[in-house]
């Protein structure tokens, strides 16, 4: 009823959305959450990956059910959700790495990537991906909503 999907909305949205899941598996698989300010991977290009990818697989989403109308509602949700999360968790990044973060957050976008590589990584900071890091960060979930979705939209081009 408020998906209308086609072939080539299907096919353009299951292709960002494999984008976003990469990004978000890259940066879940990389992120060491309270043990040291990750500045390596997807987070030399901004700091908020994660938030990036779902923003992928949202926009993909709604391309992939070509409904303008999921669209719009999720850009609304998004924006407001994701706004107050990156301002508290750049509070929280700032009170327990302090100067580190300040200088990494200037370095370093907040939503859309740099194009190279922020080369300056702080001591402590040797994330590299691991998937033992990515499967205890629950990602798979992610892998797992996404996919259930496009089979679903799937289904009504039958």
């Amino acid at each position: 009823m408020f998906a209308r999907p086609v072939p080539a909305s299907l096919w353009t949205g299951a292709l960002l959305m494999l984008l976003g899941l990469v990004l978000r598996g890259w940066s879940a698989g990389t992120i060491r959450k309270a043990e040291t300010l990750t500045t390596t991977g997807p987070y030399a290009y901004t700091r908020n990956p994660l938030y990036l990818g779902s923003f992928l697989i949202g926009v993909g989403l709604s391309i992939a059910g070509d409904s303008f109308m999921w669209l719009a509602l999720f850009l609304t949700y998004f924006i407001a959700t994701h706004t107050v999360a990156i301002f508290r968790e750049r509070a929280e990044l700032t009170e327990l790495f302090d100067q580190r973060y300040l200088e990494y957050q200037d370095q370093v976008p907040v939503f859309l990537p740099r194009l190279t590589p922020h080369r300056t990584h702080f001591l402590g900071d040797d994330s590299s991906f691991e998937w033992d890091r990515y499967l205890r960060n629950r990602e798979w979930e992610a892998l797992l909503g996404a996919t259930a979705a496009l089979a679903v939209l799937s289904l009504k081009l039958i």
